[in-house]
């Protein structure tokens, strides 16, 4: 019994020695970081909330790793062109920024490193990464393709319905539309007088018309931009039906619609010019600050409206990857910048500061809701959205400048809108056919 009781002793001790070493040993930013001090990143960044907000969050990071992040900021319009020859020509940019639609491209082109590779390495991989706390779909559409995730989601949006509640009351409204037809039958004549309108719809000729407003009518109308043999179903009923109520809803929208884009669309709402948009949550900020809106004590928050499909929201953002061009050390700096921007930890501030996460726990606090209008509505329409809202090929790129030609002459009346969707089916066809999609060399993914 007493060499059982010092075995036992002996055993008892080197596990609390075990233990100690363990939680001296305990993953911390700062140590995985050490070997990569004075490690300096390359990234591209657009002029939005959700990276703005990032940039106030960057002296923490770099005061913690001496990792210095380089930010550029470009357009949007911009910022596919910039980092793709950047990418072609094995330049600078160590962090990939992918929108939606980027994914199938940068991924096919052998341009982004597996999040797995950093996730297997207990030298990079934060304990609390929590990959499951990410929403599902967010995780999903933005930064992965064909089973392999690549990048974290990052400034991360839903179409929302963004809507003036004093215009509305004034109008002997109580509460939005829940659907469109409601949206076209009632409240846009009630609201649409006086030099104000009911709706406005950022419709410019750019990725604007594809992604905000040819494909916003598409999906709650049954429609979508390809059947299941991914050839066109923009003639079927259900996508003709949704683009023409798109058609006869610019009677409530304000004049040249055709050449709104997101700043025009929101300053209209701000300004009490429209009674509502459909807009991304990250411009949230914009629309709630009196320094920047007139309207920020009317500001309330829905989801799209429903059509005859059900409710399926605009889906909309970006993900951070790592870049394979980048060096050994550059890799490493690079997951640890984007691991910590997009962490559990970080996505309180992050959203205080005018981003919007894709962390689950970020919105789990009921009290968040009453500050942050926003969050019923995005939660709910991150379990309904569609990830192939636009289709996340590497051939979207080109698809979308035709949509964006014959979307904006639908508008515009130069074509009708069945003449119109042929076309785009036609040129869309033969850009997929090129691709090797209808002979078998490719996956039909989207």
């Amino acid at each position: 019994m007493k060499l059982m009781s010092h075995v036992s002793a002996l055993a008892l001790a080197s596990a609390s020695l075990a233990g100690l070493a363990g939680a001296a040993q305990a993953w911390s930013l700062e140590e995985a970081a050490k070997p990569y001090a004075g490690t300096e990143l390359e990234v591209l960044f657009l002029d939005r909330p959700g990276y703005n907000a990032a940039i106030k969050m960057l002296p923490e990071f770099e005061a913690a790793t001496g990792i210095k992040v380089n930010i550029t900021t470009v357009p949007y319009e911009n910022a596919l062109g910039e980092q793709v020859r950047d990418f072609v020509a094995g330049g600078d940019l160590d962090i990939a920024l992918i929108d939606l639609v980027w994914i199938g491209n940068f991924a096919e082109n052998g341009w982004l490193v597996p999040s797995e590779t950093f996730i297997n390495n207990p030298d990079l991989a934060d304990p609390d990464l929590d990959m499951a706390d990410f929403f599902p779909l967010v995780l999903n559409a933005f930064g992965s393709w064909n089973g392999v995730n690549y990048g974290l989601p990052f400034d991360n949006y839903s179409g929302l319905l963004f809507w003036n509640r004093c215009m509305l009351e004034a109008a002997g409204f109580d509460k939005p539309p829940a659907t469109w037809q409601e949206m076209m039958d009632t409240y846009g004549p009630a609201l649409t007088k006086d030099g104000k309108y009911a709706y406005a719809l950022q419709s410019k000729r750019n990725e604007t018309q594809s992604a905000d407003s040819f494909a916003r009518f598409l999906w709650p109308f049954g429609g979508s931009f390809l059947n299941a043999e991914f050839r066109s179903n923009l003639n079927s009923p259900e996508s003709q039906a949704g683009l023409n109520f798109r058609q006869e809803l610019m009677k409530f929208m304000p004049p040249g619609i055709v050449a709104y884009d997101h700043a025009e669309t929101v300053n209209a709402f701000a300004q009490g010019d429209v009674a509502m948009i459909t807009e991304w949550s990250a411009f949230y900020s914009t629309v709630v600050s009196p320094e920047t809106s007139k309207v920020a004590d009317c500001v309330e928050i829905a989801p799209e409206p429903k059509g005859p499909a059900g409710r399926k929201p605009a889906l909309g953002g970006f993900s951070l990857a790592v870049a394979s061009q980048a060096d050994e050390a550059e890799q490493a700096a690079g997951w640890l910048f984007i691991q910590w921007v997009t962490s559990k930890a970080k996505a309180g501030q992050y959203l205080e500061l005018g981003g919007v996460p894709a962390r689950k726990s970020a919105y789990a606090d009921p009290e968040l809701a009453k500050t942050y209008k926003f969050i019923p509505a995005l939660v709910e329409s991150w379990q309904e959205g569609v990830p192939e809202f636009r289709p996340r090929f590497a051939e979207w790129p080109a698809i979308t400048e035709i949509v964006q030609e014959w979307g904006t002459k639908m508008m515009l009346g130069e074509v009708s809108v069945e003449e119109g969707a042929r076309l785009i089916g036609e040129k869309m066809e033969a850009v997929l056919a090129e691709a090797g999609y209808y002979d078998g060399k490719k996956p039909l993914a989207q």
